[in-house]
C-alpha cells in the first residue's frame, strides 16, 4: 500500500488548515488505495480566528494540537517526518499555510517558508516523490522547487502575480481540474480558492489525489 504524508497547518481555514480540503484529502487517498499519515509543525499559530465573527482572539493556540483535531489524534511532529518513510507528499491549503507554515499572508512574494516545513518538502522534491498542493498552499512551490515550477491557485490576480514574483510558471486551472508539473511531479488544484461548495472542492481534489496516488 502506498503510503502518503500530510502536512496540516492547524485546524480552521481562516488560522488554520481548512478543513474541508483535508478531510476530502484523506478520504480520497483511502479511496484510491493508499494510506495517510498526518504531520504538523509544533509551533504557535500565528493568531487565532472566530470563526463566526472574522475577528481575532485573545489567546494562543498550537498547530501542532489544533491539526491533530482534524487527523483524529493520528498525527506526529513533523521533525519527525523523513521522505524516504513515504511515497508522496500533500498539503491541504487554508489561511494557516499562509500564516502558519508560511508568513505569505503578510510578505507575498518576500515570503519566508518554515525550516521544517521546507526542509521536508524540498526532501521530496529529491527524492523525486510527487507533491501535491491544495488551495493557497502552491504559494510555497517557488520556495521549494525553485524557478520554473508550474503550478495554480485558480485565478486569483494577486495571488498568480506572486507566484510569478517568486519565480513560478502559473496556470490558470478550474476548480474541477488539476495542473501537473511533469517534471517536478507537482500537483495543485484550485480547492476553495475557486469553490463555492464542498462538492466543487472535491472534484479537483478528487481528481488530483488519484494522479497523486498514481504516480506514486
Amino acid at each position: 500500500m502506498k503510503k502518503i504524508a500530510v502536512i496540516l497547518s492547524g485546524s480552521g481555514v481562516f488560522d488554520g488548515a481548512e478543513i474541508h480540503e483535508s478531510v476530502l484529502a484523506l478520504l480520497a487517498i483511502e479511496q484510491a488505495g493508499a494510506s495517510w499519515h498526518c504531520f504538523a509543525p509544533n509551533i504557535s499559530q500565528h493568531h487565532v480566528i472566530n470563526h463566526i465573527t472574522g475577528e481575532e482572539m485573545p489567546e494562543t493556540r498550537n498547530v501542532l494540537v489544533e491539526a491533530a483535531r482534524i487527523a483524529r489524534g493520528n498525527i506526529d511532529d513533523i521533525v519527525n517526518l523523513r521522505a524516504v518513510d513515504y511515497d508522496a507528499l500533500l498539503l491541504p491549503g487554508g489561511f494557516g499555510v499562509a500564516k502558519n507554515l508560511s508568513d505569505f499572508a503578510l510578505a507575498g512574494a518576500n515570503c519566508q517558508v518554515n525550516s521544517e516545513v521546507k526542509r521536508v518538502c524540498q526532501e521530496f522534491a529529491r527524492e523525486e516523490k510527487p507533491a501535491a498542493y491544495l488551495c493557497i498552499a502552491p504559494t510555497l512551490i517557488p520556495t521549494i522547487y525553485g524557478e520554473g515550477a508550474r503550478g495554480t491557485i485558480g485565478n486569483d490576480p494577486d495571488t498568480a502575480n506572486a507566484f510569478t514574483k517568486m519565480g513560478g510558471e502559473h496556470v490558470i486551472c478550474p476548480v474541477d481540474d488539476y495542473v501537473l508539473d511533469q517534471q517536478r511531479k507537482i500537483l495543485t488544484t484550485p480547492a476553495y480558492m475557486l469553490a463555492g461548495s464542498i462538492s466543487e472542492a472535491a472534484s479537483g481534489i478528487n481528481k488530483l489525489v488519484k494522479e497523486l496516488v498514481k504516480l506514486a
